[in-house]
């Protein structure tokens, strides 16, 4: 890719940096991540972090299964991208293989 990005290779992995935002609706992270589960993209990590932004706010980075430009990939993100009141895509890249 000419912006520096990786290019798909079939065994990737994409991270994210999403925030519900101030909220204590019950369901508020789950209703944000459902695109994942309706597109059929795996989570394989999240991990949340205070915001600094207000008290209570947190984001939470999270890892998938797939490159940003794979088409299930692409239509999870975008859906993603309208419910988060915070949404990077922090980029995609090769998984390691162990």
């Amino acid at each position: 890719c000419s912006d520096g990005a990786a290019r798909a290779s079939g065994q990737d992995r994409t991270t994210l940096l999403v925030s519900v935002g101030h909220t204590d609706a019950p369901g508020a992270l789950y209703r944000l991540l459902e695109p994942l589960a309706r597109h059929r993209v795996s989570m394989t990590r999240i991990e949340s972090r205070p915001s600094h932004r207000r008290k209570w706010d947190y984001v939470f980075f999270i890892d998938v299964d797939g490159h940003a430009e794979e088409p299930h990939v692409a239509r999870a993100l975008a859906s993603l991208k309208r419910r988060a009141s915070l949404f990077r895509l922090l980029g995609s890249y090769p998984r390691a293989v162990l």
